[in-house]
């Protein structure tokens, strides 16, 4: 689909106040202020919001496996940029790239429509999206249509919405998830042998603390689950910006009116300790009462928990030094 000649020449403007040295660079290299200040440039040059510009890159980021193409951002593969009948799979030439209907655009006015130039992968990816016509919808259909995944479209509208809910993408507080001034006890015990419900590995660390305790968000986060589970009881999961999924469980209630698709800050208070779980709905007292907190991440396929006990420790510093 041909662009109107107005976006060309905005974009020819932008560069000239944006120029590729001061943005590109910087941002390459993981400074969260020129990223942003790269975001918005080329939401005003495409008309794609620049928080779904930022979520997508911060996915991008989530998901990248070593030897990726770039440290950081939007990794198109090679034949999808150049185009799949382009006898040079690694082009670089605009001209070139449209005429195999490749995905590449040169974002930055260099004349190259460079892969590994986060500008230029921004923007093939913004042009892209808006060719699906205005408003967030058509921008989601896009993206499906991108990803084919429901689960990492999903994940990049819930780290738009932290994005512009705050207005920046700097949300890099932590808390820990019980308030100093409350006693509790825990150690390592992921990968521990659990048996209930069939044998598996314990996929958390359990902080023990008396009923009623109030327990906090850890993270600036998206409510992504929320209710009974049979193992958790009464559980709930947040997802944060860095596509962490945060898993409380055992709760003995939640926080009056707390709801899925709510967002969070770190140190807010979304629950208490409980000892729920472990069999039907309303189950309770089939152990100490404790919070299980858990770690995962979604790898662009599938999700998988770690080990959140280092975490805990330096938010746990962290919340004693405040």
């Amino acid at each position: 689909m041909k662009r109107p000649s107005i976006r060309a020449g905005l974009a020819l403007a932008l560069m000239l106040f944006f120029p590729y040295s001061a943005v590109t660079a910087e941002a390459a290299s993981g400074s969260e202020q020129t990223r942003q200040t790269l975001y918005m440039k080329t939401a005003t040059v495409t008309g794609v919001p620049w928080y779904i510009l930022a979520a997508i890159d911060q996915y991008e980021r989530n998901i990248q496996k070593s030897g990726a193409l770039s440290p950081g951002g939007i990794q198109i593969p090679e034949k999808k940029w150049s185009g799949a009948l382009n006898p040079k799979a690694d082009d670089n030439d605009p001209y070139f790239i449209t005429l195999f209907n490749g995905f590449g655009k040169d974002g930055n006015g260099d004349g190259k429509a460079e892969r590994a130039n986060l500008e230029d992968a921004l923007y093939a990816m913004a042009d892209y999206l808006a060719a699906y016509g205005p408003g967030l919808e058509n921008v989601y259909i896009g993206l499906w249509d991108y990803y084919r995944r429901d689960k990492a479209v999903a994940i990049i509208s819930e780290i738009a919405e932290l994005y512009r809910r705050f207005g920046r993408i700097d949300l890099d507080k932590r808390a820990f998830p019980i308030p100093n001034s409350y006693r509790y006890d825990y150690r390592s015990t992921w990968g521990a042998r659990r048996g209930w419900g069939g044998l598996r590995i314990h996929e958390g660390t359990d902080i023990f603390a008396d009923y009623g305790t109030p327990v906090r968000a850890t993270t600036y986060g998206f409510i992504e689950t929320i209710g009974w589970n049979q193992y958790g009881g009464w559980r709930l999961g947040i997802r944060d910006p860095k596509n962490i999924y945060h898993y409380f469980a055992h709760l003995s209630g939640y926080v009056k009116g707390l709801k899925r698709g709510d967002i969070v800050m770190p140190g807010q208070i979304v629950g208490y300790v409980g000892s729920s779980g472990y069999g039907p709905k309303g189950t309770q007292g089939k152990f100490p009462p404790h919070l299980h907190y858990g770690m995962y991440k979604y790898n662009g396929k599938t999700e998988y928990s770690f080990d959140p006990f280092p975490y805990l420790k330096t938010w746990e510093r962290l919340s004693r030094r405040r």
